[in-house]
């Protein structure tokens, strides 16, 4: 009897082990309004504002609420197509992904999902994160598009967390960021960069967007782990340390150039592998084992001087040195977020 009572005793562990797989802990205070916070009247002066913009642009105010964690005003409004427009640094548009939008709000017949929209630069209305869906809209032939608006500018630099319709690449982020650091340089010159860091996301972003802007095919997957380790935020004013990340790039492509030379030079002695060009990066690597204690964060070396010595291992590079089974080696290990 103490067997099968300790056997089934064991068989119910196992079934609430399996029933607790995949659940999340509830936070252990409660946070936000209460319903009757939530609820706000049209004539409310934290809307005020934005309902004579909507009517201004041809639109219609439908209802207004606080956001139910942060107790952030937030307007619903019907707009007309042409009064919305993408922040100018967004991503480029992908007409292949719109289309396939639109054929899918198309086949469910109905468009869901509101854009967020602000207050633009210009005075007009731009979306952070609805490019594809507006011009889904456009494709469908909508009149009016749903959205809800917000006081909050600053929201239009909050691209990378609030885009989830499709997916962000390398390069996509990079251009991304490089254009918000571009226009914030225009009205905020003298701010440090590293104020900024909600906005860019991560400091090789910005080296990064300024190669793919002359460069939109480089293989920003191949030197995104040693950026990661030698680039950090200034604390240098954002126009200036864009001049200096204009150098940085300028070296980095010097470097790919290279890059692309031994590459050429090793599959002429018969190596086809993929991973030739992850593998050549990694040799001239100056810091490919350097490994940071947890909680450090700063940099494994300044970055001038990480591209100084990568530039000198790649002129330095010995085709001879190159096996198969190095090749092999990088093929287990690589993750590359290539293009």
């Amino acid at each position: 009897m103490a067997t099968r009572s300790k056997s089934a005793g064991g068989a119910r562990a196992a079934r609430g082990s399996v029933r607790g797989r995949g659940r999340l802990a509830p936070g252990r205070t409660r946070r936000g309004l209460d319903a009757t916070e939530v609820a706000m009247g049209l004539d409310h002066a934290d809307v005020a504002a934005l309902v004579a913009l909507v009517r201004s642009a041809g639109g219609a105010a439908i209802g207004a609420y606080r956001e139910p964690l942060g107790g952030r005003a937030l307007l619903l409004a019907a707009l007309p197509l042409a009064a919305v427009q993408p922040t100018p640094f967004q991503r480029d548009l992908s007409p292949t992904h719109a289309k396939r939008l639109a054929a899918r709000i198309d086949e469910t017949g109905a468009f869901l999902d509101p854009l967020i929209v602000v207050r633009g630069q210009d005075g007009g209305l731009w979306t952070p994160n609805g490019r594809h869906r507006l011009a889904a809209a456009k494709v469908l032939g909508q009149k009016q598009i749903t959205a809800l608006i917000s006081p909050d500018e600053s929201l239009a630099y909050r691209i990378l967390a609030l885009n989830t319709e499709k997916a962000h690449n390398l390069r996509d982020r990079s251009l991304e960021v490089i254009r918000m650091a571009r226009n914030l340089a225009a009205r905020r010159a003298r701010e440090p960069e590293n104020t900024f860091t909600a906005e860019f996301e991560a400091p090789e972003l910005l080296t990064l967007g300024i190669v793919y802007e002359q460069s939109t095919r480089f293989a920003g997957g191949a030197y995104s782990p040693f950026l990661k380790k030698v680039d950090r935020f200034s604390e240098r004013a954002l126009a200036v340390s864009l001049r200096q990340r204009e150098d940085y790039a300028a070296r980095l492509l010097a470097i790919d150039a290279r890059v692309k030379t031994l590459i050429a030079a090793l599959q002429a002695r018969g190596f086809k592998s993929p991973y030739l060009r992850n593998y050549v990066v990694a040799r001239i690597n100056p810091v490919r084992f350097h490994k940071a204690k947890k909680g450090d964060t700063r940099a494994a070396m300044p970055l001038g001087e990480a591209l100084t010595r990568m530039a000198a291992a790649a002129r330095s590079f010995s085709l001879s040195s190159v096996s198969n089974s190095d090749l092999a080696w990088v093929a287990v290990g690589a993750g590359s977020a290539d293009n």
